[in-house]
């Protein structure tokens, strides 16, 4: 059998490529997996942002809440 050899620049322009047509050919599944890592980030913010707030009851919270439309 014999032996396939690649340069560093020819395997990085065939990993890119492979790269952009799974995300052509599974742009949903990509684009799921992007909305849950900016959400994650998003709650992750928020939670630090909210540990240097005051504290607020449940039902406060709530009572806001059920003022939104």
């Amino acid at each position: 059998m014999s032996e396939i050899t690649l340069d560093e620049t020819k395997l990085k322009e065939l990993l890119k490529a492979a790269i952009c047509e799974l995300l052509k050919e599974q742009k949903e599944v990509f684009s799921e997996i992007l909305t849950e890592a900016l959400e994650d980030i998003g709650m992750e913010n928020a939670i630090k942002e909210g540990e240097n707030t005051e504290t607020v009851s449940r039902e406060q919270i709530f009572k806001i809440l059920k003022r939104q439309p």
